[in-house]
């Protein structure tokens, strides 16, 4: 971790824990602020399973961001990532990005698989910076507010 994001997040108070379901009211909040095609709550329901891995990010007692994860086999997917409007560009989402990384490591996963929308040029950055490398395209996967628009696949190789 660069000495930058190392102090950014020092001096947010960032930390991350186990998200569970009592933190779903506040996990949509941010669903909301975040996307403007959100997840139903019931999608975050059906991820509480053991092929799951859910991540809060926390600043102070306050719930800013959260990741999403799903494990299969040898590969995890990182299915959602979101942190607080106001988080964004200073080194939250990269330290919650990281972290599911790590986990992801530890527990014996050999890559790391997400989409991203083709729109989204500060999300593909931040994750190319971190060593993922887009792989491919999935045309007309996520909504959009003019029909749908295309996803970038992108990978990261852990070994």
């Amino acid at each position: 971790m660069s000495t930058q994001i190392l102090r950014q997040v020092q001096n947010q108070d960032l930390a991350v824990r186990g998200l569970v379901e009592s933190d779903l009211p506040r996990v949509m909040e941010l669903e909301y602020l975040g996307y403007s095609h959100p997840w139903p709550v019931s999608v975050f329901q059906d991820c509480f399973k053991p092929q799951y891995r859910l991540w809060a990010l926390m600043q102070g007692d306050e719930l800013v961001g959260y990741a999403v994860v799903n494990y299969m086999v040898d590969e995890a997917h990182l299915l959602n990532v979101c942190v607080h409007p106001a988080l964004r560009g200073q080194g939250a989402g990269r330290y919650l990005l990281r972290y599911a990384v790590a986990e992801s490591i530890r527990d014996g996963m050999v890559q790391m698989i997400l989409e991203v929308r083709q729109s989204n040029e500060a999300a593909a950055a931040l994750y190319a910076s971190e060593g993922f490398e887009e792989i491919g395209r999935r045309p007309g996967y996520y909504p959009d507010a003019t029909g749908r628009e295309d996803a970038r696949v992108m990978v990261y190789r852990f070994t």
